[in-house]
């Protein structure tokens, strides 16, 4: 019994590079500077893309994009695009690709990668390997955008 488990911690070590890491890159499919596919079989909830939207520690959209839709934020941003109209302006899919990972349509822009989580520069090592948003969070962001006309 002993010596199996010495061989199991032997094995252990040796495969541990092969194992799944919490920082595996994320990968979605672009196309035409879209993402397609959806993110998960969920569909997107506005409710919570909107929550996503005015809080802090997740998209915090408002800090820096006008959100005419919602009212009750006391302050919002004005060195972004305002989001006003932003469904007429983008597919559902150009959408996705903007909220997870928008330096792929627009290079220079400071808005972050909120579904990726490799590359990353001063991340707090809590987050280290971390996406901001998750699949479904970015899905529910997309819904809640696509519901500005």
């Amino acid at each position: 019994m002993r010596a199996l488990a010495g061989f199991m911690a032997v094995c252990a070590v040796f495969l541990a590079p092969f194992a799944a890491r919490a920082d595996d890159p994320i990968v979605f499919k672009v196309v035409d500077g879209a993402i397609p596919e959806p993110l998960t079989s969920q569909p997107g909830d506005p409710a919570s893309g909107r929550t996503v939207m005015l809080t802090g520690k997740l998209g915090n959209c408002i800090a820096c994009h006008k959100v005419p839709a919602l009212k009750e934020a006391d302050f919002q941003g004005e060195i972004a695009p305002s989001l006003d109209g932003v469904a007429n302006r983008y597919t559902t899919a150009q959408l996705r690709l903007i909220v997870s990972n928008a330096k792929l349509k627009f290079p220079g822009t400071v808005m972050p990668a909120f579904h990726r989580n490799v590359g990353l520069k001063r991340v707090a090592p809590e987050y280290e390997g971390k996406p901001i948003l998750t699949s479904q969070q970015v899905e529910d962001v997309v819904a809640f955008l696509k519901t500005f006309n």
